[in-house]
């Protein structure tokens, strides 16, 4: 056998072991990703076991607001029902936007927030929300290091052979004015 041929083969037997190298990255970084939505959806299911108990709750003090409540409860069912990562994404930032208009209206209910149920309740979503922000924090870390993976070169030729693709993010659902603006305190 040549020196030529040795090299050639030697050349080839390299690229595919790089082509395996990338293709298992990105398998084991999409997995990852999916992981981490699978933590996301632990917290999520534990807000919706937690809302038709809140909105009962709340629902004996304000039974005027039964348009906000039936909306909390719509949106709930819809998030529970999304099959895909980017129609839960969807479903939870319009949940997420509901329910911060639903502590809002609460605000008018003083008896409300003294009572026991309720309080409990509300401060068990508080710590749910709370390790939702976490989780989705590392939701999206892991899908920007999948997309940094995806999108870099060469890496990028054979995601793009394989349908690899860029991935969506689990951003805030709404303006980002509306969330950089200050909250408004009123002791009215």
């Amino acid at each position: 056998m040549s020196i030529t041929a040795i090299i050639v083969i030697g050349i080839v037997a390299l690229t595919v072991l790089i082509f395996i190298g990338v293709y298992n990255k990105l398998v084991k970084l999409r997995n990852y990703r999916e992981n981490a939505f699978a933590d996301i959806d632990v917290q999520l299911k534990q807000r919706y076991d937690l809302i038709p108990q809140l909105v009962e709750v709340v629902r004996g003090y304000a039974s005027h607001e039964k348009e906000t409540l039936a909306r909390v409860i719509e949106l709930r069912n819809q998030a529970v029902s999304a099959t895909t990562i980017d129609g839960k994404i969807a479903a939870e930032n319009q949940l997420s936007g509901v329910l911060s208009g639903l502590k809002v209206t609460l605000e008018a209910y003083p008896q409300l927030k003294a009572n026991q149920n309720f309080l409990q309740l509300q401060e068990e979503m508080s710590d749910i929300e709370n390790k939702l922000a976490s989780v989705r924090r590392f939701f999206n870390s892991a899908t920007k290091e999948y997309n940094n993976a995806v999108q870099t070169f060469p890496n990028n030729l054979i995601a793009g052979m394989f349908g690899f693709s860029k991935a969506t993010m689990f951003d805030l659902g709404m303006d980002r004015a509306t969330y950089d603006a200050a909250p408004k305190i009123s002791f009215s």
